[in-house]
């Protein structure tokens, strides 16, 4: 009998399996999380929008600032007012109730117009946003001229910015918001010149909706004038 190496055949497919358990135990690649956005088609990735655009976000921040303003405005009106034994002091002109109550009306009205303008564009009817804006604007000029007439008057009976603390607080806190009005009917004119050239549309409405919040702004602000300026 021939002294050969005998070979145990558990031991052969044990051997054969052995490196298929080392390549088993290799941990697997690392795996990296796929980006959110793909391509989109002209080599570049999407971007996520902002949950903010940035010119909302500007004009909200620039009327907190005018707010923090006129607060401050009101606050040292509300001083003078409250430490006056007599308010108006004696022979100065009492300020136009019904004619600015009228007024204020019309300012308020501006809002509902302007509303139908922002509603217009975001149906994509560029003509209606224009006619609308329109009324917006003539509004905004006829509170600014009533405004205009009264002044006039008071300044013929006397009250001027150096006439009295009563005059000095009346025309800076009226005067300012007037400012405000006056610079937001500039902005409405720039928009509308814009609207009839076909800038805008239902997908490209940020220029108007900005100029709206604005102008929302200073009608919101005019009946806080006027309750505590001329009915308080």
């Amino acid at each position: 009998m021939s002294q050969g190496t005998t070979v145990n055949p558990d031991v052969d497919t044990l051997l054969e399996e052995v490196p298929e358990l080392v390549e088993r135990s290799e941990p697997p690649p690392p795996s990296f999380p796929k980006p959110p956005f793909g391509d989109d088609g002209d080599g570049r990735d999407d971007q996520p929008e902002p949950p903010v655009n940035n010119a909302r976000l500007g004009v909200m921040l620039f009327i907190g600032a005018e707010g923090m303003f006129f607060s401050g405005l009101l606050s040292a009106f509300l001083v003078f007012r409250t430490g006056s034994p007599v308010w108006p002091p004696p022979f100065q002109p009492r300020l136009p109730i019904v004619v600015t109550a009228v007024n204020t009306c019309i300012l308020l009205w501006s809002s509902y117009t302007m509303h139908r303008a922002l509603r217009a564009i975001r149906r994509g009817n560029a003509r209606g946003l224009a006619d609308w804006l329109s009324v917006t604007a003539l509004l905004g000029l006829i509170f600014l001229s009533v405004q205009g007439y009264e002044w006039a008057r008071l300044l013929q009976f006397g009250l001027t910015l150096s006439s009295s603390v009563y005059g000095a607080t009346f025309y800076t806190l009226i005067g300012c918001h007037a400012a405000h009005v006056f610079g937001a009917v500039i902005w409405l004119l720039i928009i509308l010149a814009m609207a009839k050239k076909h800038r805008f549309g239902a997908e490209r409405l940020i220029a108007v909706e900005v100029c709206g919040i604005y102008w929302y702004f200073v009608v919101a602000l005019w009946p806080i004038l006027f309750g505590i300026v001329y009915l308080y």
